[in-house]
């Protein structure tokens, strides 16, 4: 059987970082704050999306013990060659929701309503023709949203 090669990831994570993405988030269920839910592979959507922004920075990078990118699965080092690793980072506004974040996932193929404003880079699920396709989920703790934080997230994504 034929093996998804480092140069064909990196050639995918390059085809990627070309598309439009977007970061979505949503309130998920209530009862995962006691029982998580875990992520699976066969997810298409988050389980109750309130919004998705468009990423503000998409860049490859390598694991590095003493890289300045500090995610769960470790530490990167930004770089300028592709790579399999997908640097994606995303700050929404103040305004952008108040809500309880039980989910987040990255989108790419979204397919936006004709008569949004210039430069909206905010989405409603109703300002959305079509969803895209989900590249990546995360189920989190509860996070609250409200008019004094500007969320910010750091994601790398390993192709």
């Amino acid at each position: 059987m034929a093996i998804l090669t480092i140069s064909g990831r990196t050639a995918m994570a390059q085809a990627l970082a070309n598309q439009p993405l977007h970061f979505a988030w949503g309130i998920g269920k209530q009862s995962w704050d006691t029982t998580p839910e875990p992520e699976t592979i066969g997810l298409s959507a988050l389980e109750l999306e309130i919004g998705r922004r468009t990423v503000d920075d998409v860049g490859f990078c390598v694991a590095d013990p003493a890289g300045e990118i500090i995610v769960p699965k470790g530490r990167f080092r930004r770089v300028s060659t592709p790579t399999n690793n997908l640097l994606i980072r995303v700050s929404f506004s103040f305004d952008d929701a108040i809500a309880v974040i039980r989910e987040v996932g990255v989108f790419v193929g979204t397919v936006l309503k004709p008569d949004l404003p210039p430069g909206q880079r905010y989405f409603l699920p109703s300002d959305i023709a079509s969803p895209g396709t989900l590249l990546a989920i995360e189920r989190t703790t509860q996070m609250h949203l409200g008019g004094a934080l500007r969320p910010s997230f750091e994601f790398v994504q390993t192709i």
